[in-house]
């Protein structure tokens, strides 16, 4: 089994830790997430289009086709074939709109209000708007046409239905707005969203929020009204020099002539702190908890919430060795020995403690995370409800680490396994003898560990019989655990699994051979293949089984709750001299200007660092931003 596919069993983490290093061979990648959870979308280049909608995000590109990322409960993430000719996009709060060439209007995502189903005739439309459980389309004729939840009234257009030229929906409210400049409000007024200030005229933008409402005035003054709990209505000092607005839940942002962004109102998951440089912007979108900005290249900017990524991998998403997924959130190991951390983070299981740095190998539990030092001492973070963050003393010696339910199992060098945290099941209590372990793997209430002769001891919960390995018990090589169900890999190839099997995560495809690596979810298994495919089986309710096209060059798997994830390969030796260096760089880089002459004219700068020096740097920032878009 080679390096390059053998990072993701625990067999293999020791071996890592006993060179010393935290590179993991010549060949690292990106990260691509599916299932409940969209993470890995290129935001480098290519995109005319955003918006941002309750956990999720949608870019338009400049071929017509859009793309989504961050929550996918709903399948808001997957947009409907085909995907093709779009040419406006808006996100609800799990529902969306895409409006195509020809005037109509798909409708995907939540359809409890039926809010994605297009009344008829679904043509002539120019404009959409979405809301909680409503849906605003607006015709070329100037009239309105609303669908959906209208326990407020925020699907009764007012009359005269005529001489519209732009529509926003807030959670129960709608706004319109006339060809005069005036603004109609109509819906729920329960915090004053629809009681536009006076004089109303001279508006040429609308945006709504939750509860919130904004107007962008011909003199590029923003007007806003409504609840201020949050400050999202009150206009900041400076409110002048505007040429776009955008309303999220309960914070506001506004586009400058100068390409800045200015935000205000809520601010508690950062989605008020644009990121620098705070220049080049084209476009702006928010969400409930996060804001989206356009730039003039054509990349979009995430910041704010993240708890489902929608805000993606933490950029750049390249040069990962190693993944793994909790319940909803998700971790990356670099090349350089820091763990990239994104997703739900409401017990802080994404803030890596510092120093981020010297890590040789990560876990996830359900609400926790887990990083093993290359100097063999472990760092716990997030829920520690049941003891499962507080590491034995001493704190040393370890090789490998595992995160279950509410415990973690730490390897020691010695081959005994040390177990802390909740113990409701035994999971804690390692069988007698304790020792001769080379792998360790920990689920739901239960616990694995490989032994040096091949088998495998299993102890804790075992409701399901996920504890009770098939004969014959040898010739193991890797293990993984799921939520009540085990999973074994042989040294032929070949996947063992038993334990709870409700929704076919125990029912290996054929053909039962080939595959270098394992991970289990709460209820579906992934298998990664010596071809760099990944098979997928189990529970598919959120398309976690659903393995993005194309289905190669996979160099790593994971398996969360309801959502799957994979390293695939970008760049790594491709000028044929056998190492990665410089002569790469320049291949790649030679990419990147071609596909952006070709597509924008934009052929960069010499000096592209910029260190005031044409270097081999300048290759390796060329090269970088081709992975980021590939």
């Amino acid at each position: 089994m080679g390096l390059k596919k053998a990072i993701q069993p625990a067999v293999i983490l020791s071996i890592i830790f006993f060179w010393g290093t935290a590179v993991f061979g010549s060949e690292t990648g990106k990260i691509i997430g599916w299932g409940q959870q969209v993470v890995g979308v290129s935001l480098a280049r290519g995109y005319t289009a955003i918006a941002a909608g309750g956990y999720y995000s949608l870019g338009l590109k400049s071929n017509g086709s859009i793309l989504g990322w961050g929550d996918n409960y709903d399948s808001q993430c997957n947009i409907p074939w085909p995907n093709s000719d779009f040419e406006v996009v808006a996100a609800g709060t799990f529902h969306c709109l895409g409006l195509k060439s020809d005037g109509s209007i798909v409708g995907w995502g939540w359809d409890g209000y039926e809010q994605c189903d297009v009344p008829s005739p679904n043509e002539g439309f120019a404009k959409i708007a979405a809301g909680y459980g409503h849906s605003l389309g607006l015709k070329s004729d100037g009239s309105i046409v609303a669908w959906g939840l209208n326990g407020n009234n925020q699907c009764n257009v007012p009359e005269p239905n005529s001489g519209f030229v732009a529509v926003a929906a807030g959670r129960y409210h709608s706004l319109g707005l006339k060809s005069n400049g005036s603004i109609i409000a109509w819906g729920s007024n329960t915090y004053g969203q629809c009681d536009v200030p006076e004089p109303n005229s001279g508006f040429v933008a609308i945006a709504a929020g939750s509860y919130h409402s904004l107007g962008l005035k011909s003199d590029g003054t923003v007007v806003a009204w409504g609840r201020d709990n949050y400050g999202q209505s009150t206009e900041p000092e400076s409110a002048t020099g505007f040429v776009a607005i955008a309303a999220g839940a309960n914070h506001s942002l506004g586009l400058k002539s100068d390409g800045s962004v200015a935000a205000w109102g809520r601010n508690d998951y950062g989605q008020c702190n644009v990121p620098s440089p705070n220049s080049g912007f084209a476009a702006i979108a928010g969400g409930d908890f996060h804001s989206l900005g356009l730039k003039t290249d054509g990349s979009i900017a995430a910041w704010g919430g993240n708890s489902d990524g929608q805000c993606n991998v933490p950029w750049p998403n390249r040069n990962f060795a190693a993944i793994k997924s909790g319940e909803q959130h998700g971790l990356g190991l670099r090349t350089d020995g820091s763990i990239a951390a994104w997703g739900e983070n409401g017990d802080g299981q994404c803030d890596v403690p510092s120093p981020n740095s010297g890590f040789a190998a990560i876990a996830a539990g359900e609400q926790h995370s887990l990083g093993l030092k290359s100097g063999g001492s472990v760092a716990a973070w997030g829920s520690n409800s049941d003891g499962q963050c507080s590491v034995p003393s001493p704190n040393t010696g370890f090789t490998a680490i595992a995160g279950g339910g509410r415990h973690s199992l730490g390897l020691k060098s010695g081959g005994s396994v040390a177990a802390w945290g909740d113990n409701s099941y035994g999971q804690c209590d390692v069988p007698e003898t304790n020792s001769d372990f080379i792998a360790v793997a920990a689920g739901e209430g239960h616990s694995l560990g490989l032994k040096s002769d091949g088998s495998i001891v299993a102890w804790g919960d075992n409701g399901y019989g996920q504890c009770d390995v098939p004969e014959p018990n040898s010739g193991f090589i890797a293990i993984a655990a799921g939520g009540r169900h085990s999973l074994g890999l042989k040294s032929d190839g070949s996947i063992t699994a038993w334990g709870d099997n409700n929704d076919g995560q125990c029912d290996v495809p054929e053909p039962n051979s080939g595959f270098e690596a394992i991970a289990a979810g709460e209820a579906h298994s992934l298998g990664l293949k010596s071809d760099g495919s990944i098979a997928a089986w189990g529970d598919n309710g959120y398309g976690q089984c659903d393995v993005p096209l194309p289905n190669s060059g996979f160099l790593a798997i994971a398996a969360g709750k309801e959502q799957s994830m994979g390293v695939k390969s970008i760049g790594g030796e491709i000028s044929g001299d056998g190492s990665v260096d410089f002569a790469d760089y320049a291949i790649l880089a030679g990419y990147w200007l071609n596909t952006n002459c070709a597509e924008r004219g934009d052929c960069g700068g010499a000096d592209s660092e910029p260190d005031g020096d044409v270097d081999g740097a300048d290759l390796k920032v060329l090269a970088d931003n081709w992975l980021e878009g590939k």
